[in-house]
């Protein structure tokens, strides 16, 4: 079971990501969001951000209807994300290992190509140092 606090741990460990100002959890890297909370929409009333509940950015409409054809009791959509690469994930029914995949995942996708460009270099100069 993971939360709010593990999804912090996890993005701030990633190179070059920021937290932004919320009401909850919002991560960005070069300006694009990976993972955030949930901002629950409910009829005629003000949003709800749900911490216990995290947006991750997929990729593509593929890997989403994968993500929730395969693993209903973890992923879910509403109808404001139609057309839109991003999942909810339950976080109490997701562990911390897959939850760090998660997330890796969604920095990786989102993450400028000058920046991770900067990065395989970075790693490479390292290990040809070691």
């Amino acid at each position: 079971m993971a939360d709010a606090s593990d999804v912090r741990r996890l993005a701030l460990a990633l190179p070059h990501s920021v937290e932004i100002d919320s009401d909850g959890f919002d991560f960005r890297v070069g300006g694009k969001g990976f993972v955030w909370s949930y901002p629950e929409r409910r009829p005629g009333k003000p949003r709800m951000i749900r911490t216990d509940i995290a947006v991750l950015y997929v990729g593509d409409e593929a890997e989403k209807q994968a993500l929730l054809l395969g693993e209903p009791a973890l992923f879910f959509t509403t109808p404001g994300y139609d057309g839109l690469p991003l999942v909810m994930v339950r976080l109490e029914a997701v562990t911390v290992e897959r939850l760090a995949e998660l997330v890796i995942d969604a920095w990786r996708m989102r993450i400028p190509a000058q920046l991770l460009a900067g990065l395989d270099e970075a790693l490479a100069s390292e290990a040809a140092g070691s």
